[in-house]
């Protein structure tokens, strides 16, 4: 049984995937296992993934029909065998000492995640660039050859996980911003498997990181964080989440934050529930609602309308922090 399984949802990333299975193959850390997942991808993906199996055991190659990410993912599960989960999104790529470092303080700690973080100078780096009209595919990140010294890692350990994630953009007041959890792409984390296993993404919806992230929280993880930047996220100039129409990705919020808030109101402590409203539920409803201004049709917002409504009934906007009056009472005004 491998230590790290790492799950690779692939679709249409045959110009990119070399780069992410070699950021894989080329880890210092030897005991793992990649399970690449052919999402019915209509390019080359699965011949890619299939070559670098044909070479060595530790690429497994898993066959769909097309399900979106989420399916992916969910269908990549059952082959991990791993005592700890990551998951890499196809189109990015990691550096040489991720799963080194992330398993190597998940040990003394008893982990339940490692929570590291993505290189914040890369994404920009390439979006200027690409701005600018210049070829971004083979750009190197400036991080990707440094080492780093094992025995000289800092992390902070935690068994309050509300203390230190946060979806806020500021944070300047935070007395444990060194160490926030920032955000939640599930892709910067590695996971006892034990703690995801019963824990299945949304299907069919966008930023399905969101519920699914609340649901693991929910469970009290034991998190170790450390901030170092071993991921390198590029930016999808072109890809599902810029293009799709903005009443699609309005509708996947909401579903997400139905499927979140039942979740919280059955299942979570008094302390729980608040924390996460605050950290993170209603930044979800106003990204959520911010769309709105996007629908053109009368339908769109009929529509629009009924969702909110739906959350309004089911109380989801019961408890308001003081920040998000105004934003629950434009939502009022808007759904009468």
């Amino acid at each position: 049984m491998p230590a790290v399984s790492i799950i690779i949802p692939m679709y249409n990333v045959e110009k990119y995937l070399r780069r992410c299975l070699d950021s894989v193959k080329n880890q210092t850390f030897t005991d793992w296992q990649a399970i690449c997942v052919d999402d019915g991808s209509p390019d080359n993906s699965g011949k890619v993934a299939e070559e670098y199996a044909a070479v060595d055991k530790r690429f497994v190659v898993v066959h769909k029909e097309n399900g979106g990410l989420s399916d992916a993912r969910n269908a990549g599960m059952p082959y991990a065998k791993g005592k700890y989960i990551m998951f890499l999104d196809s189109d990015d790529f990691i550096h040489p000492q991720t799963m080194e470092i992330a398993y190597s303080v998940a040990q003394p700690d008893g982990a339940d995640i490692v929570s590291f973080a993505y290189d914040r100078v890369y994404r920009p780096r390439l979006m200027v660039m690409h701005k600018l009209g210049m070829n971004t595919d083979n750009v190197i990140p400036w991080g990707i050859h440094k080492k780093y010294d094992l025995n000289k890692i800092e992390s902070c350990t935690t068994d309050n996980i509300w203390e230190y994630v946060t979806e806020s953009a500021h944070n300047a007041g935070n007395k444990n911003r060194r160490w926030l959890v920032k955000h939640c792409q599930v892709w910067k984390n590695l996971y006892r498997r034990d703690l995801i296993s019963d824990t299945p993404f949304i299907k069919g919806i966008l930023f399905e990181d969101f519920p699914w992230w609340s649901a693991v929280m929910l469970k009290n993880p034991r998190v170790t964080i450390v901030n170092l930047p071993l991921y390198y996220y590029i930016p999808n100039f072109g890809g599902i989440v810029l293009s799709a129409k903005q009443l699609r990705i309005m509708l996947s919020l909401c579903t997400g934050l139905e499927t979140a808030y039942k979740l919280y109101k059955d299942n979570a402590t008094d302390y729980q529930m608040t924390m996460w409203q605050e950290k993170f539920m209603w930044y979800f409803v106003n990204k959520a609602f911010g769309k709105i201004k996007y629908l053109k049709t009368a339908e769109e917002l009929k529509v629009a309308r009924q969702e909110f409504i739906k959350m309004r009934d089911g109380g989801v906007f019961d408890n308001v922090p003081n920040e998000w009056y105004g934003l629950r009472e434009k939502i009022y005004k808007f759904i009468g």
